[in-house]
This record gives C-alpha cells, sequence and structure tokens, in this order.
C-alpha cells in the first residue's frame, strides 16, 4: 500500500474554559477547555492552514480530498477552493467527504484506493470541524475546533500503511437533520455501550487480524471518543493497555473536534513517534475505520514546522461565555455593515485571492500586489509576470480600526513579504497593543466576510 509522506494540524488560537460553560448554566463542569475558532476561522480555513503544514514545497498532488461534518457551503466543493489555494493544477481531482464523523477516515481509504489504481501519485485529504452544541448541554462543553492533513504517496513515505477494515453500521449514534442545528446524540450511555464500542472493537479485532499483529505489540493506538473515558473501555476489550498504549484524545485541551479528530490525534501521535513503531488507527462514525501504520526510518530525519503541541501552547483565553455566544452567532445581533461581492469578482481575481499570486515587472523586477498592467515602480506598459508571493514577511507600518463593527480594536498592517510585494492586510490571533515595527509575520488563510451570499476568503497577518 501507500503511506504517509507529510502531516499537519492547525489549532485555533482561542480556548474557552468548560467552566465558563458550565457556569452560565449552573451545570457541573467538566475539566479542562476547548479550542474554539475565531470569527475568521471555520472548518475550511482550519484545513486549508493545516493542509500548507502538511505539503511539501515543490511537490504538488493529483488529488485533494476535503472531509468535515460543518462544511462551509451545503451545495459547493469546499475541496474545489482547498486545491485553488494550494495552487493544484486544473487537473487535480477534488472530493468532499461529510455527512459522518468518520468522514477523515473515509477519505484516506478513497485516497489509498486512488493510489492503488494508479489514478495519483500523491493524495491530499484535509479535515476541519466546527461544530456547535446546543447551549446548556453536555456537547456545548465538550465539542473543539481544530483542522488536520496527511498526505499520502509512495516514495518516502514516513509512514506505511499495512491494513485497513472497515465497519459499516446503520445506528443513530450522533446525527443532525437538515432542519437542525445542532448535533443530537442518545442520552446516557447508550450509545457508547451498544454502538461505539461495539463497532470500534469490530474494527479493531478485523485490521490486527488482516495485519497479522497483536494487540500488544501495538505502540501506540490512537482510538477517536466523544470523552476520555469511552476509548478506555474499548482499548481494555481489544488487549490494548490503556495506561501505555493509548494516544491521548486531546479532549482535555482542545475537545472532540468531530471529523478532523482522527488526522488531529494521528499527528499527535506522529510527532512522538520513532522508527518501527506500529500505530493503529481507529474512528468511529455511523461505523468504524480502522488502519493499521508502522513508522519508517524516514520519520528520523522529519523535523514539524508548527507542531500541535505547540499550538496547544500558544492560546488565548475566552473571558466569557457571552463573548463566545455572540462570535458563535447564539445571540441574536443587527449590523449596518454592508461587505460586498460578487462571483464576477472573485472568478477575475481568484490566482490573486486564493494561492496569492502577484506580478513582477519584466523590466525592473519589481514585485507588486495587486496586478497591474503598468509597473507602479518604473511605468513599464507590458503588463507584470505572475509570480506567486511569500507567506512570510514583516511590519512596515500598522494601524487599528476603532470603528469597526466587532468586538475590539481591528489592526491592520502594511506587510513586506520576504521576496517582494507589500500588502495591506488585517492581522488576526495578536493584541494591538504587542504590534511594532519589523515584527515577523505569517500569512493565514481566513474567512473575511460573507457579500453576496458566499464565503469570502483572503489572507491575514499574524506574529509569527
Amino acid at each position: 500500500m501507500a503511506g504517509i509522506v507529510g502531516f499537519g494540524s492547525c489549532v485555533p488560537r482561542q480556548r474557552l474554559p468548560r467552566e465558563v460553560v458550565s457556569k452560565e448554566w449552573g451545570l457541573q463542569p467538566l475539566p479542562g477547555e476547548r479550542a474554539i475558532a475565531g470569527a475568521d476561522e471555520d472548518s475550511l480555513t482550519l484545513a486549508v492552514n493545516a493542509s500548507l503544514t502538511a505539503m511539501s514545497p515543490g511537490r504538488p498532488v493529483d488529488a485533494v480530498f476535503f472531509a468535515s461534518t460543518t462544511p462551509p457551503y451545503r451545495e459547493k466543493q469546499s475541496a474545489a477552493t482547498v486545491s485553488a489555494v494550494l495552487d493544484c493544477p486544473a487537473g487535480t481531482r477534488t472530493a468532499d467527504f461529510t455527512g459522518s464523523l468518520r468522514a477523515a477516515t473515509l477519505g484516506l481509504q478513497a485516497a489509498l484506493d486512488a493510489i492503488a489504481a494508479g489514478s495519483a501519485q500523491r493524495v491530499l485529504v484535509c479535515a476541519g470541524d466546527c461544530r456547535t452544541g446546543e447551549p446548556g448541554t453536555v456537547a456545548e462543553q465538550g465539542y473543539g475546533d481544530a483542522g488536520a492533513a496527511v498526505v499520502l504517496g509512495r516514495e518516502e513515505a514516513l509512514v506505511d500503511v499495512l491494513a485497513t477494515a472497515t465497519v459499516t453500521d446503520e445506528f443513530h449514534g450522533t446525527w443532525r437533520s437538515d432542519g437542525q442545528r445542532f448535533p443530537h446524540a442518545f442520552p446516557g450511555g447508550f450509545e457508547s455501550k451498544h454502538g461505539y464500542a461495539r463497532v470500534m472493537v469490530a474494527a479493531i479485532d478485523q485490521v490486527l487480524t488482516r495485519g497479522a499483529i497483536s494487540a500488544t505489540a501495538v505502540t501506540t493506538a490512537v482510538l477517536t471518543t466523544p470523552n476520555p473515558r469511552a476509548a478506555l473501555g474499548v482499548a481494555r476489550a481489544v488487549g490494548l493497555d490503556p495506561t501505555r498504549q493509548l494516544q491521548d484524545s486531546l479532549w482535555m485541551t482542545v475537545g472532540d473536534t468531530g471529523a478532523a479528530q482522527p488526522l488531529l490525534m494521528l499527528a499527535a501521535a506522529l510527532e512522538a513517534a520513532h522508527a518501527g513503531d506500529l500505530i493503529l488507527l481507529a474512528c468511529y462514525g455511523d461505523g468504524a475505520d480502522a488502519v493499521l501504520l508502522r513508522v519508517t526510518d524516514k520519520m528520523t530525519d522529519h523535523r514539524v514546522t508548527d507542531g500541535i503541541f505547540t499550538q496547544i501552547e500558544r492560546k488565548t483565553t475566552v473571558p466569557s461565555y457571552g463573548r463566545y455566544a455572540r462570535a458563535r452567532g447564539l445571540m441574536a445581533g443587527e449590523s449596518d455593515a454592508a461587505e460586498l461581492s460578487t462571483p464576477v469578482a472573485l472568478f477575475r481575481d481568484r490566482r490573486e485571492i486564493l494561492p496569492l499570486y502577484g506580478g513582477r515587472c519584466p523590466r525592473c523586477e519589481t514585485v507588486q500586489f495587486p496586478v497591474h498592467r503598468v509597473c507602479i515602480e518604473c511605468g513599464c506598459r507590458d503588463g507584470l509576470e505572475p509570480t506567486k508571493l511569500s507567506r512570510r514577511g514583516t511590519v512596515f507600518t500598522f494601524t487599528s480600526d476603532h470603528v469597526a463593527d466587532a468586538a475590539g480594536p481591528v489592526p491592520y498592517a502594511v506587510i513586506d513579504l520576504d521576496g517582494g510585494a507589500r500588502l495591506y492586510l488585517q492581522l488576526t490571533d495578536c493584541d494591538p497593543e504587542t504590534l511594532s515595527v519589523d515584527m515577523p509575520v505569517d500569512l493565514t488563510f481566513r474567512c473575511y466576510h460573507d457579500g453576496f451570499g458566499m464565503k469570502n476568503y483572503f489572507w491575514k497577518a499574524r506574529p509569527r
């Protein structure tokens, strides 16, 4: 089979302590905190930013698969947007996997099938989820937001895929119909006993048999779980030692991240993995998928950039439930802001907006953005040559908008990009009081606004 040649993760910086939620409703608080997407983040941007970490520069993919239970559109392919942001060629195959918590592992197996069939050499599988629990429920405390991605291919694999298994099961464990905003689940422990545990054990037993591996030989077991306790019973039932072999679910620090959870937990396991380790991945949702992996010698030289545990530590705390509820759309509000957009403008400027292309003057070599017909430096009228812009730079100057329709001042800056071009961008994930001239920044793909009934995305800058 093919293997994993790259992986990445994206954890939002904002954290909502669970005691803040429970205090609002007079409930018993659950321990820990959950990661919540900012106002400029959604499932697609989280998946994109994880993909940028997972992909190797200069190594394109032949297919892009996007997995989520909360895609930004009901009728529009999100994978096509991801492909455009990553500057993939028009011949790239794209597909969305949704409607199930195991959407990411279904995409993973589809990628393996595509590579085995010879229709693709390298496939990106990315996932992002921003589920909102119904206010005043346990789910509201449990859900977290995140994105993760893996790239699969045959050459130079960091991890080999040894075996896969699938169990499909018609069971109303977690569901959300067309007219429901919040996911629903069986009350009490009915789902854990009669749904989750039953199919997870069946899928794990199958994959261990197919791989001719005993449970005791597994180095790390990555078992997706709605809470920290559910996976313990499954681990014991298949012969795993929960204290030694079970991967941390990240529930205490990030939360139950839905369709992104299997790839997010896998990324955490791979960051600590060594050559020869055996990793078991199992994911639940309308059945269960299981994948058996072996870490190769290539992992020894692999360097993780912006790892998941670094992202978990780099956080800001949301101080109140009201701040969270307003940002999440749980409280009604009115705004006079008229953010305009049009499909024509997005189509015309799609190469500048999504993969971030500028122009290079053929006479003086000045790189500039946006792309003009006439060079802003030497006045050359021969047009500019398309050039892909860097996603790193420094602050040239900055200001803050104190009258914006937002919770606080909105910082903006003029950014000098490495390699040329100067952009005027909004800043995110930062305190305006900490900004300074020459501060290093990275660009991150984010939501800008809704206009014309569409999601409008572009790049923002955040302190490195």
